[in-house]
């Protein structure tokens, strides 16, 4: 979808809610999050209905759509095979418990990856959220991966 984004002087631009600010301490777009959430919980649901089972479905994402992927994994009731999360974050984080989560997706798969330079998200958001990961399900599933060099984007490797 496209949508302004406060972070961009209100422009609009390709985003699945609005980014308010990229340090740990910004305010999140609570509403905005959950309803992306709730729209690609719907899409798993559509293909559930169409005959792929749940726990053959992965999310993935750049940015702003890993963590789409990896909240939306956390909190759907849909049992899913994983999640590949690349240059992104755990919108909300402060939401969840702090330790295990009891969902369904407790021992889901999670590969996450990360650039070493990135500018615009952090290595330490990715360092933070894998941590948060490792707390909330299997720390056995969670793989995080860093690129040395690697800015917001993608590499051969």
């Amino acid at each position: 979808p496209v949508m302004p984004v406060s972070l961009n002087m209100n422009m609009a631009m390709p985003s699945w809610f609005d980014i308010i600010g990229l340090s740990p301490d910004s305010q999140e777009d609570e509403v905005g999050i959950k309803q992306a959430a709730e729209n690609v919980k719907a899409l798993i649901d559509q293909e559930v209905k169409n005959g792929i089972p749940s726990n053959r479905i992965i999310l993935g994402g750049f940015s702003q759509g890993g963590a789409l992927s990896l909240y939306t994994a956390l909190t759907t009731q849909q049992k899913l095979a994983g999640v590949v999360a690349l240059s992104c974050w755990l919108p909300l984080g402060s939401s969840f418990p702090q330790g295990p989560i009891s969902g369904v997706n407790k021992e889901i798969a999670v590969l996450q990856c990360h650039g070493d330079c990135d500018p615009l998200v952090p290595l330490m958001f990715g360092s933070l959220t894998v941590e948060k990961l490792k707390s909330m399900i299997n720390p056995a599933n969670v793989t995080f991966r860093t690129y040395s060099g690697m800015m917001h984007s993608s590499c051969i490797e």
